[in-house]
């Protein structure tokens, strides 16, 4: 695993992975939205996303961040007729509206996970029928006591950035499927993966080590379908689905390889089974 894990954490395997589309930018903010599109967006053929993230930036004129905070009305007629997969415009244009009213109170997405909160204070997730969610959260109340305080802390996370993300008025109901949460038993495998490229800090050059308030050892490993058989095959996986404690469940085994940085071995999963065919 340790091999494997230094043979694809290397700048050669940014070529053709969606996190090439972030690499091509330099400000922070930038970064935090080219990464959040592409993570978003990374279902399908890796060429495929790569060039559908390059075409939706194209269209931001490559200044994204500077896209977000000032378009008017006629800049977002660029937007129109965008797709990839099931994600539309009218998706889209939800997120840059989510984007500019985020971004004219913070300077950076981070925030938007609100990292420090426990996901056994109630107070930070709103009741939201619409969107599937109901208290308690995905892991119960008589299970927490078993669960490390970093786990709770990022399924905590990722609950309330799914609430924040609705909280405009009148958001479409059908943009609701992109956004995963550990209260819908998703992996958030997309999620998850975004948060790898902004938290985890190595030498490598491939994450970017942007963020400060969660800690490389809390992160969870982004289980895809990859990830998974091989796991599965390696006999790190033992529950028979794959949901949210899947998730969990596989990053505490990789903390048995390594407590400080358990999602390093996300590059030798993922590489273990779509380069070698593991």
């Amino acid at each position: 695993m340790d091999l494997k894990a230094a043979q694809y954490n290397r700048p050669d395997f940014i070529e053709n992975d969606p996190i090439c589309i972030p690499h091509q930018f330099s400000l922070k903010q930038d970064i935090e939205i080219t990464g959040f599109f592409a993570a978003v967006l990374a279902w399908g053929q890796r060429k495929t996303i790569i060039n559908k993230c390059r075409e939706l930036f194209h269209r931001m004129d490559n200044a994204p961040h500077q896209f977000v905070l000032h378009h008017s009305d006629e800049d977002l007629k660029r937007l129109l007729g965008f797709k990839h997969r099931t994600f539309n415009d009218t998706d889209l244009l939800y997120f840059v509206a989510f984007l500019r009213e985020h971004y004219q109170q913070s300077d950076t997405l981070e925030t938007a996970f609100r990292p420090t909160v426990s996901a056994l204070n109630e107070d930070y997730l709103p009741d939201m029928p619409e969107l599937g969610s109901s208290k308690p959260p995905a892991s119960s109340a008589c299970m927490l006591s078993e669960i490390p305080a970093s786990d709770v802390r990022i399924e905590g996370a990722l609950n309330y950035f799914r609430s924040y993300f609705f909280s405009l008025p009148d958001f479409p109901r059908r943009t609701i499927k992109h956004i995963s949460s550990p209260l819908q038993k998703s992996t958030c495998k997309r999620l998850n993966m975004f948060l790898r490229w902004m938290v985890r800090k190595d030498s490598k050059g491939v994450d970017f080590g942007l963020w400060n308030n969660i800690k490389p050892s809390d992160l969870i490993c982004p289980c895809d379908v990859h990830v998974d058989r091989v796991a599965r095959r390696l006999g790190l996986i033992k529950r028979k689905q794959t949901d949210w404690r899947t998730a969990v469940e596989l990053t505490r085994e990789l903390r048995k390889f390594d407590a400080d940085d358990p999602v390093k071995y996300d590059f030798a999963l993922f590489g273990l089974g779509v380069e070698e065919k593991f």
